[in-house]
């Protein structure tokens, strides 16, 4: 009676073992299948930039910031009981260097821009 026990778990395990080596299978092929069908696109990529084909500086050295005072653009107030102003009352707004470069500073003894 015990050896026939036996010999259906021994028949069990071999039919279980199969099965996990048939998905074992499954799954190689699956992977193999995704990196040959990454390598078919990454083929019809265009090629990586070469050395030459990235921007240089200029022939007269790398470019510097450059800082300049701008002329003041008033907002001008609403008229006629409007509350507000919308944004084709505006107009463009031109941008003019200040003919005073030099940039406001704090002086010590006040409290600098806020608070006065």
């Amino acid at each position: 009676m015990h050896t026939t026990h036996e010999e259906l778990a021994a028949a069990g395990s071999a039919a279980g073992l199969m099965i996990m080596v048939g998905c074992g299978l499954l799954v190689t092929a699956a992977l193999v299948a995704a990196v040959r069908l990454g390598i078919g696109v990454r083929r019809k990529e265009p090629a990586p930039p070469r050395r030459g084909d990235h921007p240089t500086p200029p022939p007269s050295g790398p470019v510097r910031e450059e800082q300049s005072m701008r002329e003041p653009n008033e907002v001008p107030r609403a008229t006629g009981g409007s509350d507000r102003l919308t944004p084709h009352q505006l107009g463009n707004a031109p941008s003019r260097p200040d003919e005073n470069q030099t940039r406001p500073r704090w002086h010590g003894g006040s409290s600098g821009p806020i608070g006065g």
